[in-house]
């Protein structure tokens, strides 16, 4: 059993920036890919950056070259830094992993990232 724990969300002026994390407990040896998710009111879920445990990441074109993700398997943890945030950034974030049958953890809360014009 895996769950994870957002954190770092927040209310930030466009162009300004925040790290959020995601810490994992539980069974995280076997994880390979963890991603970040947003979820905007009225839209669906979408997958907006993904780490695997080599390091290689993807990104969804609405944030490349905002967005980093980066792991710190020793820590169990996933974070997310987001610069040049706009307000369309504004979402609902989670983390969560993906096991080819289905999301690993439960999509709790995740974290408010609220961005003004």
């Amino acid at each position: 059993q895996v769950q994870f724990v957002e954190s770092g969300g927040g209310l930030v002026q466009a162009g300004g920036s925040l790290r959020l994390s995601c810490a994992a407990s539980g069974s995280t040896n076997s994880i390979n890919a963890i991603g970040w998710y947003r979820q905007a009111p009225g839209k669906q879920r979408e997958l907006v950056a993904v780490i695997n445990s080599g390091g290689a990441s993807h990104y969804a074109d609405s944030v490349k070259g905002r967005f980093t993700i980066s792991r710190d398997n020793a820590k169990n943890a996933v974070y997310l830094q987001m610069n040049s945030l706009k307000p369309e950034d504004t979402a609902v974030y989670h983390c969560n992993a993906y096991n080819g049958l289905g999301y690993v953890g439960p999509w709790g809360q995740g974290t408010q990232v609220t961005v003004s014009s």
